[in-house]
């Protein structure tokens, strides 16, 4: 089976659906990119900033840029990357803020490890397309930050948060929708996707060891017997709940497939157990999970990912099957971008973002820059 249309529509979609969405939104005024659209498609620009946003936002245009090479997607990195060192990185203590204001103010200043890790991504990624090693030392901050800090040396694996000065939180919760505790899958996933891209432009003996240990903590503490990830845990691993999710589990699945390929080892097996364990979550319809955007996004790569290491037609077909959905049901045609989920009713669901400090250019954009490189 040839996939080169494929690979012509995952273009089409991130360039005229995602990628100029996002272009629009920049705030020509204030600097950066506007906080919030809703789902109706209302623009706030007095909307708070988010440190993860703003983050993806920086990893999207400097990734598009590194594959498609248009000065646009340039500009664009060079301004979220202008905008993030003038106000998300905290000048006393290091690190980024949660978030700031539309005037480019701190607002909620704690240091939620999942923001740091996303920032130090997008640096990585923005040099990788650059070149620019005047970047490298925010870079390198945030590495060393996330090692002193978040790392627990004693159980393995990384913390959720601390004050804005690195001291304990009672409430580590990334979101209101999580658990409060110690560690969580989500956040040790997501540093493991940042140290792999850093790992790119900055083969560090120190990193090579840190993210060698935390594929070793995936492996045998995050994922369960039953081959799903758990999602939040004590400090020890015990996992707080018997929940999954199954869009973490096929993302996990391509990130720590990823992640062992740049340090030249093998951990297949966990990725196939992961991959297999997410097809528990694959609906009639073609779609997985709960069914929102990144979920649908990362399953297309996930099983495009298994097919690929297994030479096996299937998870394609099932990846192809997902994409269909995305086309059919979550594209904007008429705006652009992605509507968060769809209703039961087959309507999308307006009463989430369709920008905002969750809904970023970041799966979907991703998933169709991974399609376009593995085909070429």
């Amino acid at each position: 089976m040839t996939y080169d249309p494929l690979k012509v529509s995952a273009q089409q979609i991130l360039e005229t659906n995602i990628l100029a969405y996002w272009l629009k939104l920049r705030d020509h005024e204030r600097g950066g990119f506007y906080g919030r659209v809703d789902g109706d498609e209302q623009c706030h620009p007095d909307a708070p900033r988010g440190a993860v946003l703003n983050a993806r936002i920086l990893w999207a245009f400097s990734a598009a840029y590194r594959v498609l090479g248009k000065k646009e997607y340039l500009d664009a990195a060079k301004e979220a990357k202008r905008y993030i060192e003038a106000c998300f990185i905290d000048p006393d203590y290091g690190g980024v803020y949660w978030s700031v204001t539309a005037e480019g103010k701190p607002l909620d200043t704690h240091k939620q490890f999942y923001a740091q890790a996303f920032m130090l991504y997008a640096f990585s990624e923005y040099i990788r397309a650059t070149g620019d090693t005047q970047a490298m030392p925010v870079a390198d901050a945030l590495f060393r930050l996330i090692e002193e800090y978040g790392r627990d040396r004693e159980y393995l694996g990384y913390i959720e948060a601390a004050s804005r000065n690195w001291q304990p939180l009672s409430d580590m919760r990334l979101s209101d929708k999580d658990e409060n505790t110690i560690k969580s899958q989500n956040t040790n996933l997501h540093i493991l996707e940042a140290y792999t891209n850093y790992f790119r432009i900055r083969p560090l003996s120190e990193l090579r060891g840190a993210l060698s240990l935390l594929i070793d903590t995936f492996q045998h503490y995050i994922m369960l017997p039953s081959g799903h990830l758990g999602l939040f845990f004590d400090e020890q691993w015990r996992p707080t709940n018997d929940h999954f999710s199954a869009g973490h589990d096929i993302e996990c699945s391509w990130l720590l497939n990823e992640a062992a390929d740049v340090l030249g080892i093998n951990c297949t097996a966990t990725v196939l157990r992961l991959a297999e364990a997410a097809k528990q979550g694959i609906h009639p319809d073609g779609s997985i999970g709960e069914q929102t955007w990144w979920e649908q996004a990362e399953a297309v790569v996930g099983f495009f990912n298994l097919g690929q290491i297994t030479n096996d037609q299937s998870p394609m077909e099932l990846a192809l099957r997902t994409y269909s959905y995305i086309q059919d049901v979550l594209i904007d045609r008429t705006h652009g971008e992605w509507f968060w989920s769809v209703m039961p009713d087959g309507t999308p669901d307006r009463t989430q973002d369709k920008a905002g400090f969750w809904k970023c250019p970041y799966h979907n954009s991703r998933m169709c820059l991974e399609i376009m490189e593995r085909l070429k």
